[in-house]
């Protein structure tokens, strides 16, 4: 059978993580300062709100993973999500920035019931992306080209919103941050409608182990006890979305008040670019060095970037920050570009040591890593904000500075030193070739593209 998973099946597959982006990276970069500067909740308020969410987010990706394994459709187990979900998810994301007048206590309750339906709703139709991966093709590299096409679109998706969101708020509010945030999301929204049916329709599971059969849940643990791999790559999402979403929405607040340069927020967005170069040249240097190197290689490159940016602004030299962040930006590009195809190979290697395939389960736990990060992160930004004293719309306090330099610079930067931590236990990589073999042979010929 052949092992080459078509171009138009690839970018249809990216282009569901294109459609997850529009809707989350604009969540992502610029709900914090939604709520905080046009929506008028309180900063301490909005942290506790991102924490709570992503705890009760934590818990709704496993269940999810565990229905995925159940499914049984004439789709597969993965694909009908999205034509299940898509719909769903993009109401709910409008509604999120409908920024209804409800009073300060009504404001935060209508902020917790769109923000935490829309995380459930992303975990349901963002999830089925990673664990139809597996499914898709039996070989690692071919794994690996597609989840670089995935991230390249996603990143697409990303660099899109980090350009065009701004100044789409501008045009389409006319001076009103609030409708101009309800309009932008609505095209955000329809668009993704589309995506998402696009990848319904043109991605394919192949890898059907066993009849495709029910995983009960009991039996998908096995799959996790004993997989180190797995547990570490969990430990990695965490702490790289720790980082990514502290830094993310501290990008308006640190050019607008640290660096007095709001005029270059949609510039320094744009730069994520950069993440793109590096995921192209993901497939390459993977094969080359393997994928626990080039994810070193990554983080180290992230770390010198974070310095740049600080001694960028020590010496209030915006081309040094600048250069800081292309670089920081090119380095993450590495781990994103990896992240999704080494979950898809702890899948296969939980088969290897348990007999049992649970990509839906293996692929939701991992992703609480991820989550609870990006929780985390968004928490500790904002508290990090309230304890700095800062104070929107206003010059802000050196207490104030010095928060918003620590979420840019400094948290992403501890991120980086722990993930590279935990890399140097991650010794898959090595064992690959004996389990592919291994794997071949137990389930016998036919299966797997």
């Amino acid at each position: 059978m052949n092992k080459q998973v078509s171009w138009k099946e690839r970018i249809s597959y990216g282009l569901g993580d294109t459609a997850s982006n529009l809707i989350f990276q604009t969540v992502t970069l610029y709900l914090m300062f939604y709520y905080t500067d046009v929506y008028g909740l309180n900063v301490a308020a909005v942290g506790t709100l991102f924490l709570l969410a992503r705890i009760i987010d934590a818990f709704d990706g496993p269940i999810f993973g565990v229905l995925i394994d159940r499914t049984t459709s004439k789709y597969g187990k993965s694909r009908p999500w999205f034509l299940w979900l898509s719909i769903p998810f993009a109401a709910i994301a409008i509604l999120a920035f409908l920024s209804p007048d409800f009073g300060d206590t009504g404001k935060l309750a209508y902020a917790y019931i769109t923000y935490i339906l829309l995380n459930v709703l992303y975990a349901g139709i963002n999830l089925p992306l990673t664990s139809i991966l597996p499914s898709m093709s039996s070989d690692s590299q071919e794994r690996t080209v597609v989840s670089s096409v995935r991230m390249i679109l996603a990143q697409v998706g990303a660099i899109f919103v980090s350009i065009a969101t701004l100044p789409l708020v501008d045009a389409l509010g006319k001076g009103d941050q609030k409708q101009g945030f309800m309009l932008t999301m609505m095209i955000y929204a329809g668009v993704a409608v589309v995506f998402f049916l696009i990848t319904f329709k043109n991605v394919r599971e192949r890898v059907q182990v066993e009849g495709n059969r029910p995983v009960p849940f009991k039996e998908g643990i096995k799959a996790i006890k004993g997989n180190t791999p797995w547990w570490i790559l969990l430990a990695t999402g965490l702490f790289v979305f720790i980082g990514v979403t502290a830094k993310g929405p501290a990008t308006i607040y640190y050019f607008k008040y640290n660096l007095g340069r709001e005029d270059l927020i949609p510039l320094v967005n744009g730069l994520n670019v950069l993440m793109l170069l590096a995921i192209i040249l993901v497939p390459y240097f993977s094969k080359k060095l393997g994928k626990r190197n080039v994810v070193f290689t990554g983080m180290i490159i992230g770390i010198v970037g974070q310095v740049i940016i600080y001694l960028g602004a020590q010496m209030m030299s915006v081309p040094l920050a600048l250069t800081g962040v292309i670089i920081s930006n090119f380095g993450g590009g590495f781990a994103f570009g990896l992240l999704f195809a080494m979950i898809a190979d702890t899948i296969d290697y939980g088969e290897w040591k348990s007999g049992v395939r649970a990509p839906g389960l293996l692929s939701a736990a991992s992703s609480f890593g991820a989550k609870f990060g990006m929780g985390l992160g968004g928490a500790i930004a904002a508290w990090v904000l309230a304890l700095g004293k800062y104070v929107p719309n206003q010059a802000q306090a050196p207490s104030a500075l010095l928060a918003i330099e620590f979420n840019f610079v400094w948290l992403p930067l501890i991120a980086n030193v722990v993930v590279i931590l935990l890399f140097l236990f991650y010794k898959l990589d090595k064992d690959e070739p004996q389990m592919i073999s291994d794997l071949k042979a137990r389930r016998g010929p036919g299966i797997g593209a």
